[in-house]
């Protein structure tokens, strides 16, 4: 094949790419072009679009601009490109990111290889013994806000590629589509659902705040998770300090602290502070919290524990009751069991981590559904809950695999 281009970049990695994107799956952009559409000509797309990026000569197409509901209220812009974009985007990623991962500080967590979420929960509830003060802090619109003349001085300082630098430049400066059709400018930001986005968002915050934090805390602990991130202290003068400190250093990077998601928590496992205000926090989907525990005799005690967070447990119920499983009475329980199930375990495998038994009410809710699905299905159980209870569960214990909860023992109960 013809391989001298402008740019080297290598037709293996494009293949690479694309099967990154399938696997990662995601919906059609602008061109409302579906991977299976893509595959139709599997072999010819993948050349042109090699031979676009390898010529100079690649423009992304607009980004689709979906708006989808946050959980505390409003809606989040998320940005969608085209399947070829995507494929485009992570060609860039994989030249880029095993350099970075080079730089990147150990407590920084979203979206690194070896890194999750569960790892910086762990981490944060093992400070949380050892520091008496936390600062649990959250950037406004990050994915939004990024200055794009900050980050591109940031990507060249790592980036010797010229082609890689063009193409980033091209990815932040494309408009987006929205619903009605209308084009948007972007002047700043990089979109929320774009492949490159997490790594380049996380170059940002490397040098604004966790390159800062080694610099000027480096005895204070943090861990980061993309723009959510807490910090430990040890006394509430140090909070206060370290958090009007990072104040200015967000401004001085064009960002700012979110009003609502910023504040100074005390989180001492023995010694009680009644009156101060903030004794608790959310991270990642856990709630951290002074609370009653048994020990190995059986006596009540205090630590700083945590446990799947209220607003986690209820967005899962929300899905669950919105799913209207009970109505599905033309379903059989193995049809429910494949829709849901993937669902149900998925949220157990995340928040059974810590605490576990803080889990069962969700289980519950499901069970629910099912006992009103069964109730429903059958004539013999209308009117009689009790009886649909009994046969839900002898079926459990014939068929414990059926649903993940199910395994663990979280039984339909009377």
């Amino acid at each position: 094949m013809v391989t001298h281009k402008p740019h080297n970049i290598s037709q293996e990695i494009v293949r690479g790419a694309y099967k990154l994107v399938k696997a990662n799956k995601g919906s059609a952009g602008i061109d409302d072009e579906t991977i299976e559409d893509f595959e139709q000509n599997l072999e010819g797309n993948l050349y042109k679009l090699w031979n676009r990026m390898s010529s100079g000569s690649y423009f992304p197409p607009p980004v689709k601009l979906v708006e989808i509901p946050k959980k505390s209220g409003g809606k989040r812009g998320l940005g969608i490109p085209t399947v070829s974009d995507r494929i485009a985007q992570m060609v860039v990623t994989l030249y880029v990111s095993p350099r970075l991962e080079l730089i990147f500080h150990e407590d920084s967590y979203g979206y690194r290889p070896g890194k999750s979420a569960l790892d910086a929960v762990g981490k944060a509830r093992e400070r949380c013994w050892k520091y008496d003060y936390v600062i649990e802090f959250d950037i406004k619109g990050l994915f939004d806000n990024i200055d794009h003349a900050l980050l591109m001085n940031l990507v060249r300082r790592h980036v010797s590629e010229s082609w890689i630098i063009l193409y980033i430049e091209r990815w932040l400066k494309t408009p987006f589509i929205d619903s009605e059709g209308n084009k948007i400018e972007r002047t700043s930001g990089t979109p929320q659902g774009g492949v490159i986005s997490p790594i380049l968002a996380n170059l940002f915050l490397h040098y604004t705040f966790d390159k800062w934090m080694k610099t000027e805390n480096p005895q204070t602990p943090f861990e980061r998770y993309a723009d959510d991130a807490v910090i430990h202290c040890r006394t509430e003068a140090e909070a206060e300090r370290i958090l009007a400190a990072l104040d200015k250093r967000l401004k001085a990077c064009k960002l700012s602290l979110h009003p609502d998601k910023t504040k100074i928590v005390y989180c001492n496992k023995t010694r009680t502070r009644s009156n101060y205000p903030n004794q608790e926090f959310d991270f990642l989907g856990y709630t951290f919290k002074r609370m009653f525990y048994k020990d190995r005799f059986g006596r009540l005690l205090f630590n700083f524990l945590v446990r799947v967070s209220d607003k986690s447990a209820k967005a899962f119920r929300d899905k669950i009751k919105a799913m209207d499983i009970h109505k599905r009475s033309g379903s059989s329980i193995k049809m429910i069991s494949e829709q849901i199930n993937p669902i149900i375990q998925g949220w157990l495998n995340y928040f059974r981590k810590f605490q576990p038994s803080a889990v069962r009410y969700n289980m519950d809710c499901v069970n629910r559904r099912l006992v009103k699905w069964a109730m429903r299905k059958f004539k013999k159980f209308r009117g009689h809950r009790s009886r649909a209870v009994e046969w839900l569960n002898a079926l459990a214990i014939r068929e414990p695999n059926l649903f993940a909860h199910w395994k663990l023992g979280m039984l339909p109960t009377w």
